[in-house]
């Protein structure tokens, strides 16, 4: 498989981050002003570095002696905070670049987001700065924070209540008030931010070029991002890369979903990969946990704060009352985790320790504990000792937070999970703030609700399982080959994906009733026979296909009934003549097909139940071209695997020319990106163990009709 590619670090974010010295330029007296929020912070924070305020009016700011220019501030500041209206945002910037500034940020709103006039300057400013080798942070964002170092370059109320002291989760964000939101959620979670950065306009910086740097730090151990739109493919896949290669999580707030417009009319394939489906994909490939709503973003930013994750899905459930036994097994198996039972060893032990309780997982220990806490103690080593599971989540209500037993409680369990720190450990309870926070500090995770404790186990589960997936392969490399200008036919179609590999029945193409009979009569009754026209993609639609034809009299019909149906129901179409085709064997019917992102490029698909694929929407999908091992995992993924295995005593199917299959077609996709918006094989089907694949139906849309 493929190793990081070899990008350059994004350069700027060591200044960025962490800067000796900070410019504040435009920098307000007034602590309430959006112009004096960020110097405020740097003073409440104690920002370690010098503070330089530029102010043409005043002579100090806020306690410090200001400056009237930049230029007039001694020494080379790292970052330049720009606090100024749009109108002088063209001057500042040069000012900085000729300052030598390493990184800014632009507050400033009224650019791209307000139209053509607005996009001109953003653009002016994105190139001032590049050709300065000034990172740049904005317009239109709040700002950035590294909170160990005490740099708060933000006006972001998110910490005005408190701000952060130095954990290890990470925020970057374009919406600078979502990355707030979060921030402030965390805090209340008792999740402290280490970093925290919004994007904007991502004018010079975007969320990729982040999220690369920060999965580089030591000190990181989860990056929260937030997305509306990407635009650059390469950094956000190599960004995704280094973070799996550093194991890194990366949870993902992807907003913002949109089916697949015009081209949905030309195939299943495109409205079964709309843009929503490619993140999808390109997360699955990288080993990111796409969180669908901000609670979830967060529960599992808490979980993963520990720098724990489990090594399976193997859970053990402790409770006292079986009735939370029963709703923590039944979410468990809503998210893929075994609630697996215990070894007949370990049962006898739980007997022996407490025969008031239960003997299995769940472990229902009732209340007898109370009297004799140990039993708490004994459980959990059982269950980990001795029942193996990867994690084990005890439900204890409220009595945590009773002032008679939940110190007691807290050190029974601490006690029996102090030799396997290395497994998480949550707890579902109700408790003050300040006795969860003595829980967390004795290295549990804490959770009001059970669905939530679950649901945030799978997320630690499904990360640790794409960090032990390898990163996406390099893929087959396909020849060139010449693509006809337009859209294709079904029989153009066929040649031109035949030429690259792609097994088809045999067929031949005829424009007369007696040709027809004469190809019928070569093929071998029964034969299908298809109208062929560049303009009927969906031939099903105009009665345009008709199977089982048994003589050649009937061959001779049909293409005469063909035609005129073609006719009526589209008269303008060109039709080129039928397609006589020998009747596949039989098998398993899937689909392939590839749909041009017009940010990622090529996405290959692969569904099972051909035409059904669509409504049950059954598919694998991965970005770029896929190599065999990644086809085969594409294939397993879906529902409809089992048909592909023996399903009731059916022969296995073969499933190594449908990965065969799927290589060849990715690959054909990405060497012909530029040419080629959809591909489709719809149905295949697939034979028996060492029979292979036929594609019964091609279609090719070029890029231009496909957008």
């Amino acid at each position: 498989m493929s190793a990081v590619p070899s990008t350059p670090v994004p350069t700027g974010f060591e200044q960025a981050f962490r800067p000796r010295s900070v410019a504040v330029i435009g920098a307000s007296d007034d602590p309430e002003r959006i112009s004096g929020r960020a110097l405020h912070y740097l003073l409440r924070a104690g920002y370690r570095g010098a503070v330089h305020p530029v102010n043409h009016k005043r002579s100090t700011v806020q306690g410090l002696p200001a400056y009237p220019s930049l230029d007039a501030v001694p020494g080379v500041p790292d970052m330049a905070l720009i606090c100024l209206p749009s109108r002088l945002l063209k001057q500042a910037v040069t000012d900085c670049v000729a300052k030598g500034v390493g990184a800014a940020v632009i507050y400033a709103a009224g650019f791209a987001e307000t139209g053509e006039e607005g996009q001109a300057l953003q653009e002016e400013l994105a190139d001032i700065a590049r050709r300065g080798n000034l990172r740049l942070f904005g317009p239109n964002c709040l700002g950035l924070l590294h909170a160990a170092s005490g740099f708060v370059g933000t006006f972001s109320s998110a910490f005005d209540e408190a701000i952060p002291t130095g954990g290890s989760v990470a925020v970057v964000s374009q919406s600078g008030a979502y990355g707030g939101h979060l921030a402030y959620l965390c805090r209340r979670r008792n999740v402290d931010i280490g970093y925290w950065v919004s994007t904007g306009n991502e004018a010079g910086t975007d969320v990729a070029e982040c999220i690369h740097w920060l999965a580089l730090q030591d000190d990181v151990s989860v990056i929260l991002a937030y997305a509306e739109g990407v635009r650059d493919a390469g950094r956000l896949r190599t960004a995704l890369a280094v973070a799996h290669e550093r194991r890194k999580p990366v949870v993902f707030m992807k907003v913002g979903s949109s089916d697949a417009g015009a081209a949905a009319a030309q195939s299943h394939t495109a409205s079964l990969v709309g843009s929503d489906t490619v993140y999808d994909a390109l997360f699955r490939q990288y080993g990111v946990h796409r969180a669908r709503t901000t609670q979830e973003q967060v529960d599992l930013a808490y979980a993963c704060s520990r720098g724990v994750l489990p090594a399976g899905r193997r859970l053990g459930v402790v409770t006292v009352s079986g009735g939370f036994g029963v709703q923590l097994c039944d979410a468990a198996e809503r998210y893929g985790l075994e609630v697996a039972g215990l070894p007949e060893e370990a049962r006898a032990r739980l007997r022996e320790i407490n025969p008031m309780g239960s003997d299995d997982n769940p472990c229902d220990t009732t209340a007898g504990w109370l009297n004799d806490m140990s039993l708490i103690t004994d459980t959990y080593r059982v269950m980990y000792a001795q029942g193996d599971y990867d994690s084990v989540i005890g439900s204890f209500t409220m009595l945590p937070d009773s002032p008679t037993y939940g110190e007691a409680i807290k050190e029974a369990i601490r006690k029996g999970t102090s030799d396997f720190m290395d497994r998480p450990t949550l707890l579902c309870m109700e408790a003050r703030p300040e006795v969860v926070r003595s829980y967390e500090e004795a290295g549990f995770l804490v959770y009001d609700d059970s669905e939530r404790a679950v649901a945030a186990l799978d997320g630690l589960a499904r990360l640790r399982e794409g960090f032990d997936r390898p990163l996406p392969g390099p893929g087959a490399v396909a020849p060139r080959r010449e693509v006809p200008d337009g859209p294709l036919s079904e029989a153009a179609a066929r040649e031109l994906l035949a030429s690259a590999g792609v097994p088809f029945p045999g067929s031949r193409l005829v424009a007369s009733a007696p040709a027809a009979a004469e190809a019928a009569t070569a093929a071998g009754f029964p034969v299908v026979m298809k109208i062929v026209s560049p303009d009927i993609p969906h031939k099903t639609e105009i009665g345009g296909v008709l199977l089982g034809v048994a003589d050649a009299e009937a061959a001779a019909d049909a293409y005469t009934e063909l035609t005129a149906r073609a006719a009526a129901a589209r008269p303008d179409a060109r039709v080129e003549g039928v397609l006589v085709s020998r009747t596949a064997p039989s098998g398993v019917e899937v689909i392939v097909g590839v749909r041009r992102d017009p940010v990622f490029g090529p996405v290959v698909m692969f569904g099972t139940g051909g035409v059904r694929a669509e409504l049950f929407r059954d598919v694998a999908t991965r970005v770029g071209a896929v190599d065999r091992d990644e086809a085969l995992r594409m294939i397993a993924e879906t529902r409809g695997h089992a048909l592909l295995t023996g399903f009731r005593g059916a022969p296995p199917a073969d499933v190594d020319a449908l990965a065969d299959l799927l290589v060849t077609v990715s690959a054909f996709a990405v060497a012909h990106t530029d040419r080629i918006g959809t591909v489709e094989l719809n149905p295949v089907v697939v034979g028996e163990a060492g029979q292979g694949v036929l594609a019964l139906d091609a279609l090719v849309v070029p890029h231009e009709e496909a957008a």
